[in-house]
């Protein structure tokens, strides 16, 4: 649905930069809307790796005017629940930040 390159999953995995790119460009692409966010992560319990851990979250916003944010969080195994919550909190400050016309 939202076009992400099957080489960006094999090379890079569903959890990581590249990924959030790949969703919040394809949602922009394939929607009317002028700003979108999307969040990849591992909230847990289970799922980490040494690599990977448990509450690694990437965020990516983009606007339609071309500005992009990229954030990655490492907010630790904190509870699943609580990783979703700090997530969702940072996904909607990078909105914001995008909706007030901030330059990037």
């Amino acid at each position: 649905m939202l076009g992400i390159p099957a080489a960006v999953l094999e090379r890079h995995g569903a959890v990581s930069r590249d990924t959030a790119e790949a969703m919040a460009a394809g949602a922009l692409a394939m929607s009317n809307a002028d700003l979108t966010v999307a969040i990849t992560g591992i909230a847990g319990p289970g799922g980490g790796s040494a690599e990977k851990p448990v509450g690694l979250v990437h965020f990516a916003a983009a606007a339609r005017d071309g500005r992009r944010l990229h954030r990655e969080k490492r907010y630790g195994d904190i509870g699943r629940s609580m990783v979703r919550a700090q997530a969702v909190a940072e996904a909607l400050t990078m909105l914001e930040l995008l909706a007030t016309g901030v330059r990037i």
